[in-house]
């Protein structure tokens, strides 16, 4: 038992790189990601959104946080009558900020 205990945590590390911790909010999936402004576009507002990057001394995936960002980025758009992001700069420590977009 007292080994089951020391093994339990490190399985629970390993697998920590498939968890996605952030989840597509409902109208979000028709949110288009552009990777720069758009032209002939209203500008909604610009959003901030942030996820864990680091677990201790664990490094989460780089891609699995871009998703993620993107992600809620994605959220909040619909909530701001937008229906376009792009981001205003690349990720930074789990950070990033986008502005949100009304295309017709």
């Amino acid at each position: 038992m007292p080994l089951m205990r020391a093994i339990l945590p490190i399985c629970a590390l390993l697998a920590l790189p498939a968890c996605t911790f952030v989840k597509m909010a409902p109208g979000a999936q028709q949110v288009k990601v552009l990777s720069a402004a758009p032209s002939g576009c209203e500008r909604r507002a610009d959003v901030a959104v942030s996820v864990t990057h680091k677990v201790g001394f664990y490094e989460r995936s780089e891609t699995q946080v871009r998703d993620e960002l993107e992600t809620l980025a994605r959220n909040e758009a619909p909530g701001l009558g937008a229906n376009r992001i792009s981001p205003l700069g690349p990720p930074e420590d789990g950070s990033q900020r986008w502005t949100t977009w009304r295309c017709n």
